[in-house]
């Protein structure tokens, strides 16, 4: 492996852990809004609230600040240098914070007819709660949108505990809250974990990065507002097609929740919990392995270094690929027990467990998908074609519509689902054919033999689990039906299966993958330290 590629995946592996960190807080909260909340109007309204902030971050690039900045930053800090780079950054952040505090005033004044006209089939009580919930989790858009802005920068300059840190806070904050509220009220509200969301968006999105910015003097310049100045014209530039452009990574769960709400109560509350659990692995292959893949495939491309580019984005995509595969096939082979281990508790019944996991099996077909569109955008904007790329995505999130639709009508909240992995699926295929036209990476024969590989290394590993079920019955009569004696047995099998067989017939891409996620997942394991002895002058001195 290069340097370079040695770099990405340090930094990929810490982001993956402090993902896996934070999806195990979000997994936590999701079980203890399940146990207070259920699956009814209560929890519809709660998800729905999010809807009209998640479009006010994606309008203003929230999620994609740091790969609007990056390129940018990056050119400037090389040349002409620090000064002119911390310019920069100081009226971005100064113009997102003033255009974000803005239209979260009047979407606030307007909340309640914006989601009458998205949510028409709630009832008055379901609507009112909706409005009222999203009215406390707007603001955080505010600190999410500067915060991104922030973390750009860090990442920028190679640091990428912040983001990391963030991730982790963020996920926690809300469970917090939830278990607060909890405690002094008695009637089932998700109050609590609104207001988590939003301190958590205080402190883990903008305050810790703020505070690592301190230990980079001169990287962001006094905040300034200019929204005429070039320096921002140039980066809404680059920003405005992910600000405009409708990215079915995005609007996916938009088109879950808008037609989930003319299905029937309670089936955007089910297809969410298990969208959840599907983008969990998500988050911990292809986000933070995007994240961290962007300043290196920039700095390559700003150097004209076109073989360094296409290898490094060949074997990302190939080990994305490689891992999402195997998620999807444990989240498929274990979604039953998976599902009544963290929800099934309380006013989550085991009808509404059933009916999740046979969700999350469908869903879990899409995450190759998911995990490759992650990493693949990331060849367009390291090149600076974000139009490119969301030119390509907006026309196949409009296009594939009526496949939710149809879906949702024929098959209910199950026929959505399944739209929802074919478009996902199909999304990734034309991204990476499109990338390849126009880059001439990655490498299609990598591509397939890494897909054709990791599909053997996933069956005989279902298999083998959905085999051992028996064994295990009659090994564990009086509990083998326990959610966590299931899921422990079963995620056994299938993880030493695919293991092995990962090794015998897995290529090199998967392989490394994998040994760089476990020596990751193992460093944060606490370590025992041997006792000082005066012959160790290391320890004699501590």
């Amino acid at each position: 492996m290069t340097e370079t590629g040695r770099r990405v995946a340090g930094a990929a592996g810490m982001l993956a852990a402090s993902v896996v960190a934070a999806r195990l807080f979000g997994v936590l909260r999701d079980a203890l809004l399940a146990n207070q909340v259920g699956t009814g109007a209560a929890a519809d309204a709660y998800f729905a609230a999010f809807l009209i902030p998640d479009i006010l971050g994606y309008l203003l690039a929230a999620g994609a600040a740091a790969v609007a900045i990056t390129p940018p930053y990056l050119k400037r800090l090389t040349s002409p240098g620090e000064a002119a780079a911390a310019d920069f950054a100081s009226v971005i952040v100064g113009n997102v914070g003033l255009l974000a505090t803005a239209l979260t005033v009047l979407l606030w004044l307007a909340a309640e007819p914006l989601l009458r006209l998205q949510f028409g089939d709630f009832d008055a009580a379901t609507l009112d709660e909706t409005v009222r919930l999203m009215r406390i989790v707007l603001p955080a858009q505010i600190f999410f949108l500067t915060g991104g802005v922030l973390r750009g920068v860090l990442m920028a300059h190679g640091r990428f505990a912040p983001q990391a840190a963030a991730n982790v806070v963020y996920s926690a904050a809300p469970i917090v809250g939830g278990l607060a509220f909890a405690l002094v009220r008695d009637e089932a509200s998700a109050d609590g974990f609104a207001w988590g969301t939003l301190v958590g968006a205080v402190i883990g999105q903008w305050a810790i990065p703020a505070l690592a910015l301190r230990r980079l003097p001169g990287a962001v310049g006094r905040v300034r507002i200019g929204l005429l100045d070039g320096d921002f014209r140039e980066y809404v530039w680059l920003a405005l097609p992910l600000m405009l452009g409708l990215g079915l990574t995005t609007v996916d769960e938009w088109y879950e929740k808008w037609i989930g709400a003319t299905i029937a109560p309670g089936a955007i509350a089910a297809i969410t919990y298990a969208r959840k659990l599907m983008m969990a692995p998500v988050g911990v292959v292809g986000q933070a392995v995007g994240a961290a893949l962007l300043p290196s495939l920039t700095a390559l491309h700003q150097r004209g270094d076109a073989p360094g580019f296409d290898r490094l984005l060949t074997t990302t995509l190939r080990t994305t690929l490689g891992l999402g595969l195997l998620a999807a096939g444990a989240l498929a082979a274990l979604a039953l027990p998976l599902v009544r281990l963290i929800y099934a508790h309380g006013r989550f019944s085991d009808a509404d467990g059933e009916l999740v996991a046979g969700l999350l099996r469908v869903l879990a077909i899409a995450v190759p998908g998911w995990v490759v569109q992650q990493v693949a955008v990331r060849g367009f904007y390291a090149r600076g074609e974000m139009w490119l790329a969301m030119g390509l995505s907006s026309a196949i999130a409009l296009g594939v519509f009526p496949l939710y639709w149809l879906g949702g009508a024929a098959r209910g909240i199950e026929g959505l689902a399944m739209a929802s992995a074919t478009a996902i699926s199909l999304n990734a295929v034309l991204t990476i054919v499109w990338l390849r036209v126009r880059t001439g990476s990655p490498d299609p024969i990598g591509l397939v033999t890494t897909l054709t590989r990791g599909a053997l290394v996933v069956s005989v590993a279902g298999i083998a689990t959905l085999f051992s079920r028996p064994v295990l019955q009659a090994a564990l009569p009086g509990i083998s039906n326990w959610p966590i004696v299931a899921l422990v047995g079963g995620g056994a099998v299938y993880g030493g299966v695919a293991l092995l067989v990962a090794r015998l017939f897995g290529d090199e891409p998967m392989r490394a993958g994998l040994d760089a996620l476990s020596k990751r997942l193992l460093g944060m394991l606490p370590r025992r330290r041997r006792p000082a002895s005066p012959s160790d002058p290391d320890d004699a001195s501590r």
